[in-house]
């Protein structure tokens, strides 16, 4: 592993009141190009081969921004460092007509017997249009269905067993509501066959590395993909995970499956990136990667935060019921968007939608 620098800006929601203050000395950056989240300071993580680690503190100056005097000097590539912080401050493009300019939420339609939280609830057809299109008219603007579990110690399931569960769920939805229809598959071909039914997004949580035919498939088909990081497969995922950092890590990992896809033609501006929570990490990996998930804006992309009922919020919380932590999935959740998450897949879209609702009229003060 080579020496490199990483940047995590530390984020000011609300700034817009201070932006022109005449008082202030320093320049407030827009984070990922939005009016409601900014920053002023930046972490410079320096990360060795030896594994040791520097964490500088960084302030912008005068009105020109932070400057090539701020960084810190050791030998390193400074073109690097500098497409980073210009990918921090970039705006995103929208993503299937959805502007990455606030958080939106994605509500989550499992078709499956098996799921950690919902299994079996909406397995049927006619229960999963139906929960989808409440949860479109809670205000949900994705709606991410899926046929195939992932959670910790499951199985892989067969093709058409996958398909039989979903195309007639995304083909009842389709026209009925006004919510972005997305897949949730490691499969070429369901993602080739949901997006001829009328989805349009693909959300894969190998980040298109499961299925060989994956990459070349979305490439082909021209339409948005989350990239999730995942440590191992569903069923071992869980079996003692271990990283160096897991957010350096999970930055590098994405960064090169973002590579991989533009590489296989995939446009950047259509790549969405999920840090994976709960997926190969323990409670401590997931704490982390949500405190420091600001560095993840470095890869210029919009970012996706799926933290929704999952283990570790029960063991934080004591509730052992997965659908019972809906309070602490929406303290994840603001958490997610105070750091500028553009998306947000949530079971409890309502609540949700309350929480960032108060949120920014605060912020708007």
């Amino acid at each position: 592993m080579r020496r490199r620098f990483y940047l995590r800006p530390l984020p000011l929601a609300g700034f817009h009141r201070s932006r022109y203050d005449p008082e202030r000395t320093e320049i407030i950056e827009k984070l990922a190009g939005r009016d409601d989240l900014g920053f002023t300071h930046l972490e410079l993580i320096d990360r060795t081969p030896a594994g040791a680690f520097a964490r500088i503190l960084l302030a912008s100056w005068g009105q020109g921004g932070f400057s090539n005097e701020d960084w810190y000097h050791p030998p390193f590539d400074g073109a690097d460092l500098w497409r980073q912080f210009d990918r921090l401050i970039e705006p995103r493009p929208a993503v299937g007509g959805l502007a990455m300019d606030h958080p939106h939420l994605m509500g989550i339609v499992n078709v499956t017997p098996d799921s950690f939280s919902d299994g079996g609830s909406f397995s049927s057809t006619a229960s999963a249009i139906e929960h989808g299109l409440r949860l479109a008219s809670e205000g949900a603007a994705i709606l991410d269905v899926g046929g195939e579990s992932t959670r910790p110690g499951s199985d892989a399931v067969p093709l058409e067993t996958e398909l039989a569960r979903v195309l007639p769920v995304i083909e009842g939805l389709v026209g009925k509501t006004g919510a972005i229809i997305s897949v949730d598959t490691r499969k070429a071909e369901v993602m080739r066959r949901a997006i001829a039914a009328g989805a349009s997004i693909v959300n894969d949580v190998s980040a298109l590395s499961h299925d060989p035919a994956a990459l070349e498939t979305v490439a082909e088909l021209g339409c948005p993909v989350v990239l999730m990081h995942a440590r191992g497969d569903p069923k071992t995922m869980q079996d003692d995970p271990r990283y160096d950092d897991v957010l350096l890590d999970v930055f590098d990992y994405l960064e090169s499956r973002i590579e991989a896809a533009t590489g296989a033609g995939v446009e950047r501006a259509r790549i969405i990136v999920d840090p994976g929570i709960g997926f190969g990490k323990t409670l401590e990996h997931n704490l982390e990667l949500i405190a420091g998930m600001t560095a993840l804006h470095a890869l210029g992309v919009p970012l996706l935060i799926g933290a929704s009922r999952k283990r570790f919020i029960g063991t934080i919380s004591g509730v052992a019921n997965a659908g019972e932590r809906v309070h602490g999935s929406v303290a994840v959740a603001l958490e997610a968007a105070r750091q500028g998450a553009q998306i947000l897949r949530v079971h409890d879209v309502d609540a949700t939608r309350q929480a960032l609702a108060v949120m920014r009229a605060v912020e708007a003060v």
